[in-house]
């Protein structure tokens, strides 16, 4: 079993299933891992050769940069490889972001990762208080002219934040959001103007950080402290979305779909998400190769209309979250915003 492809230009295509890059930056947990070198390896080897990171994953462009010397060194050739990172200017940095400073981190990252051109930058920008990211992103395209990056996408813009670089000529490819069974606040607008644009999106948040597992199906709810930031992160989503009994009423839903098909409840949820209009691909942030045969079978088998139904019968009872993509994040005195970390690139 291997990974789904899908066709983002004429000439570059990612696995459907994306290895994610968050959960191996210095700082999000607490718990040791293999040799994330040697999970890539393992990662490709099994079909899934799209890698995610950012320029504020503290280590994480690194690693991949000595992943893909390693490669080279064993196998000849990287080619077949798709690192997809990111550009996230500082939050305190934002009134003052001038060309140099793009130019810069950029340069940093093709560094990092030892490249001399960037498969793909995804921007970010922490708050539309600071109505500069238009601007920026003409910069970022710039670079692109220049043979620096092969495609320009977004990471977390809402709706109005995406039409506005649309609009100014920006050629995104993907954006990047959080699109789960917990949370489908990209159908607020945001799939219907990528559908209009042809810009596809690549969802992170899919399995919630884990919480989609028969580890947790009847489960006490857990409480703090937790052992990693995608808990603590997923958990207020769990919240937002109506809480631990409907999240468990979910869970159920899940594991019986799951045990027609002969697969496991964290397979369905992804299943769902990639089967939705314009997402192109789940990140799935695994910090080991461990479950990386199981998490292909999610290839293996197609949802029917019943499954459907029965999902989508326990997500209408949903209380949220509200709003656009990102904008509950945004605010950075609220529960959502208060677990970021918001000037990374100062300490990398």
């Amino acid at each position: 079993m291997t990974s789904e492809r899908i066709q983002l230009s004429p000439d570059f295509s990612i696995s459907r299933i994306i290895k994610g890059g968050w959960q191996l930056s210095a700082g999000h947990s607490t718990t040791a891992s293999n040799d994330p070198v040697e999970d890539m390896f393992a990662f490709a080897e099994a079909g899934v050769t799209t890698f995610d990171c950012a320029d504020i994953y503290t280590g994480v462009e690194d690693l991949i940069g000595r992943f893909l010397s390693e490669r080279k060194a064993r196998l000849g050739r990287n080619d077949d490889i798709q690192v997809l990172t990111k550009f996230v200017p500082d939050y305190d940095a934002l009134p003052t972001v001038n060309k140099v400073y793009v130019e810069r981190i950029i340069n940093r990252s093709l560094k990092r990762l030892g490249l001399e051109r960037l498969d793909m930058v995804q921007f970010s920008w922490w708050t539309y208080d600071v109505p500069r990211w238009v601007e920026v992103a003409h910069w970022l395209n710039e670079l692109r002219i220049a043979g620096k990056i092969s495609l320009i996408s977004g990471t977390n813009f809402n709706t109005q934040g995406t039409l506005e670089m649309v609009k100014a000529g920006i050629p995104i490819t993907t954006m990047q959001v959080q699109y789960s069974l917990l949370d489908h606040r990209p159908e607020q607008g945001l799939i219907a103007l990528c559908r209009k644009h042809n810009i596809k999106l690549l969802c992170y948040g899919t399995v919630a950080g884990g919480f989609f597992s028969d580890r947790w199906l009847n489960a006490p709810e857990p409480l703090p402290p937790f052992d990693n930031r995608s808990l603590v992160k997923y958990k207020l989503m769990i919240d937002e979305f109506g809480g631990w009994e409907l999240f468990q009423q979910l869970l159920r839903v899940l594991n019986h779909i799951a045990q027609k098909h002969h697969t496991s409840l964290t397979n369905v949820a992804i299943r769902y998400i990639l089967d939705q209009p314009q997402v192109g691909g789940a990140i799935i942030g695994a910090r080991s190769a461990a479950h990386l045969k199981h998490n292909l079978e999610v290839f293996r088998f197609t949802l029917h209309a019943e499954d459907y139904d029965q999902i989508r019968k326990v997500i209408s009872e949903r209380k949220g979250p509200s709003g656009d993509v990102f904008d509950l994040e945004r605010v950075k005195d609220g529960p959502h915003g208060s677990i970021m970390r918001y000037n990374l690139n100062q300490l990398a």
